[in-house]
């Protein structure tokens, strides 16, 4: 008894510190992955579109965009288009987002400026232009849609009446409203109503 005591105690001693095989098993541990750093970019022209469309998915994702108006010696000029020049947010937007990452990619750029976009006045002509590229679409499911309300000015305001099964589709109404805003991106108001006039429920 006292032999296998003994044994089993040794098994328990620290073992001398072998230097090769700690770094053996040091290398067989997996590796964390490396962030790979993007690029450093000279300022040039296709250098900022490049980076502009790394940025356009997440701007077209909440109905907007941005083009290059200008680059003047370190200053960049952009153009913000759709929901990007009109929400509250833009600027917000153009600061955190854009120019963050304009900077970080390029730079040379010492500042970035949002160029107030010119905007058509609203007329019924122009809201007729789009509907008529929505309406093919929607006559296929047996759908209509007319202009049941337009109000110009500070406050504009579009109202559309949209009758027939497109209008349960929640789908089809954000569609039809985001290519009214793309078209005036400073009516941001635009409703969508049944025949009786009232909003539809969400399907």
């Amino acid at each position: 008894m006292p032999q296998i005591l003994s044994e089993s105690l040794s098994a328990l001693e620290p073992r001398p510190f072998n230097e090769a095989e700690a770094k053996e098993k040091e290398a067989e541990k997996p590796s964390e992955p490396e962030k790979k750093e993007k690029p450093k970019l000279t300022l040039t022209w296709d250098n900022v579109q490049e980076v502009l469309d790394e940025l356009r998915p997440y701007l077209k994702s909440d109905g907007g965009d941005c083009k290059i108006s200008e680059i003047e010696g370190s200053v960049v000029k952009l153009e913000l288009i759709g929901a990007c020049s009109s929400c509250s947010a833009s600027s917000v937007t153009m600061k955190m987002g854009i120019e963050k990452t304009l900077k970080e990619r390029i730079p040379e750029v010492s500042e970035v400026v949002a160029i107030e976009q010119e905007q058509e006045p609203l007329t019924e002509s122009g809201i007729e232009e789009v509907l008529n590229g929505i309406r093919p679409f929607l006559s296929v499911s047996g759908g209509s849609i007319e202009i049941f309300e337009l109000v110009d000015g500070e406050d504009a305001k579009v109202v559309l009446k949209m009758i027939g099964p497109p209008l349960k589709s929640m789908a089809v109404r954000v569609e039809v409203q985001n290519r009214i805003k793309r078209k005036y991106p400073a009516v941001q108001n635009v409703n969508i109503v049944g025949e009786d006039g009232k909003p539809p429920q969400s399907a």
